[in-house]
């Protein structure tokens, strides 16, 4: 076969083909899935999800606390002297907790979970303060705040209530500032 032959049957497939492809391209299709349109239709899903989480994102900066805690008994009040303290789980059997009975006599609850490892805390009454023995963790009595180790959130604190010389455990939350 000759040169010229050869370029000529090239040619003829050549064309061949692209008949071929302009028969397949559908042109409603092609207006229809663009790049354009995915992006139109991807940034507004975007948009969509973020404003549905808006109501949630609101709530949480408002404070608003997501469970509902029931009323728990946690001991009557003769059972923690003044300068000592006791644990008990709140607001689950898995959540360990500390009740405070001051010097001064403030009545006082944390989660008594470490922030850092988990560790338990305990009350030092001779010092007045939270301690984590694991890793020298000490926190605040009054805010539960951290003020020395490597703890850096504060402890949760528990609100309570005192009714008919019974203590009660009535909710949970973390203060800010």
């Amino acid at each position: 076969m000759t040169d010229k032959k050869k370029l000529g049957r090239n040619q003829k497939d050549s064309q061949d083909d692209m008949v071929n492809l302009v028969d397949n391209i559908d042109r409603d299709d092609d207006l229809k899935f663009n790049r354009r349109a995915f992006l139109k239709t991807a940034v507004g899903a975007s948009v969509a999800l973020g404003l549905a989480t808006v109501p949630f994102s609101v709530r949480a900066m408002l404070g608003f606390a997501e469970d509902d805690f029931e009323r728990t008994e946690i001991t009557k009040m003769v059972n923690v002297p003044k300068g000592s303290s006791i644990t008990f789980n709140y607001p689950t059997d898995k959540d360990p907790a500390i009740l405070i009975h001051t010097k001064a006599g403030e009545w006082l609850a944390y989660n008594s979970a470490c922030p850092h490892l988990m560790c338990p805390v305990f009350y030092e009454p001779e010092k007045e303060e939270l301690v984590c023995p694991c890793h020298k963790g000490y926190f605040d009595l009054h805010s539960g705040q951290p003020m020395a180790g490597p703890p850096q959130r504060e402890l949760p604190l528990i609100e309570i209530e005192l009714d008919n010389g019974v203590v009660y455990a009535v909710g949970r939350k973390i203060r800010h500032g």
